[in-house]
C-alpha cells in the first residue's frame, strides 16, 4: 500500500481568504523520523499543513489510486480527530479527478473549483461547521464617461438582457480575477478603463467611484457588486467592439437620463440621475489611492479625498 508523510507546519492556507500552504502526497515508505523542530514524518498518513483555526489541508501533487488513497485518508482523519482538528481540506488537481468520487463518498463536500483544481472539505467535530463559504461575490463596473460637450458615452449591446431593447446604456463589464500578475487580480479602476477601451476604443483615465450596489443570487448563485465609475476621456473617436456591440455613440446627458427604460426601472433611474448630478454640480465620489502593505501586496483604497487629506 502506498504511504506518505505527515507534516505539520504553522501558517494559513491561501486556497480561501485565510488559508495557505501546500502539502504533497508521496509514496515514500520511511519509518517514523524527526525532521526540523516543527516537522514530523510518519508512515501511512497523508501530508498535512495546519492552519490557525485547528484545521489541516492536503494538497495532492502525485498520482495515486483511490484504493491506496482512501485508507490513508481514513487513517489521517482518525488521527486528526484525536488531535482535535476540525476542518480538513483536500485540494485535487485535474489529473487526480479519479479521487473526487471516492473522497465525496467519505463525506467530503465541494467547496470551490478553479480551472486547475477542485477543493473539497470535511468537518470532523459533531458540532455546526464554521468553515467559511466559498468566495461569494463577483465584481462588475459601469463606466460614466462624459466629453466637453456634456455628452455621455453610451452603447447598445448585441447580446444579453439588453439585446433588441434599443436601450442605450453605460459601458459595463466584469473585473478580472487575474490581472497583469497571476498573484494579483485586476483593480476596479483598471477594469473600468479597460472595458471602455475594449468596447468603444476610447482611452480614458479613472476619476472616481460615484456609487455602487449589491445584489444576491445573480450569477451562478453568487452575489454581485457593481461599481459606477467616472472616467475622463483622453480620446473621442469611437471604434466600437463589433463582436459585442450593435452601436456606440456620444449622447446628450439628458437624452440618456430620459430614456423610458431608465424612467421605468428605479435602479437605472438613480444611476442616470447620479451621473447627471455629477455632470452639473459638485457630487463627491471616491478617489483611488494606491498603497503598499507591509506584506508587500499592493492595494488600492477608495476614499473621499476632499474631506480627508493624505497622511
Amino acid at each position: 500500500m502506498a504511504s506518505s508523510l505527515l507534516r505539520f507546519s504553522k501558517g494559513c492556507f491561501n486556497q480561501i481568504p485565510f488559508l495557505h500552504g501546500s502539502l504533497r502526497a508521496s509514496t515514500s515508505s520511511l519509518a517514523f523520523k524527526k525532521q526540523a523542530p516543527d516537522k514530523i514524518e510518519h508512515t501511512g498518513l497523508l501530508n498535512a499543513v495546519e492552519d490557525s483555526y485547528a484545521g489541516v489541508t492536503v494538497e495532492m501533487k502525485e498520482r495515486i489510486d483511490a484504493k491506496d488513497f482512501i485508507p490513508l485518508l481514513r487513517a489521517s482523519i482518525s488521527k486528526w480527530r484525536l488531535e482535535g482538528k476540525k476542518g480538513v481540506w483536500v485540494k485535487l488537481p485535474l489529473e487526480l479527478s479519479n479521487l473526487v468520487e471516492p473522497v465525496v463518498q467519505e463525506g467530503f463536500k465541494y467547496h470551490h473549483a478553479e480551472p486547475d483544481y477542485l477543493m473539497l472539505v470535511y468537518w470532523i467535530p459533531k458540532t455546526p461547521s464554521t468553515i467559511p463559504e466559498n468566495a461569494s461575490h463577483r465584481v462588475g463596473i459601469g463606466a460614466f464617461v462624459m466629453n466637453n460637450n456634456g455628452e455621455v458615452l453610451v452603447v447598445k449591446e448585441k447580446s444579453g438582457g439588453f439585446k433588441g431593447t434599443g436601450v442605450w446604456k453605460l459601458p459595463t463589464g466584469v473585473v478580472n480575477e487575474v490581472g497583469l500578475s497571476a498573484f494579483q487580480g485586476e483593480e476596479i479602476c483598471a477594469a473600468a478603463v479597460r472595458e471602455v477601451k475594449e468596447e468603444t476604443g476610447i482611452e480614458a483615465d479613472f476619476v472616481e467611484i460615484l456609487a455602487f450596489r449589491q445584489s444576491h443570487r445573480s450569477f451562478f448563485r453568487k452575489s454581485d457588486l457593481f461599481f459606477v465609475c467616472m472616467l475622463r476621456p483622453r480620446t473621442y473617436v469611437i471604434h466600437k467592439q463589433e463582436s459585442e456591440l450593435e452601436a456606440a455613440q456620444w449622447m446628450p446627458i439628458q437624452d440618456y437620463v430620459d430614456q423610458p427604460y431608465n424612467q421605468e426601472h428605479l435602479l437605472f433611474k438613480y444611476v442616470a440621475e447620479i451621473c447627471k448630478t455629477k455632470s452639473e454640480k459638485e457630487y463627491l465620489g471616491f478617489s483611488a489611492m494606491p498603497l503598499a502593505t507591509t506584506s508587500g501586496k499592493d492595494v488600492i483604497l477608495y476614499y473621499n479625498n476632499r474631506d480627508f487629506s493624505k497622511l
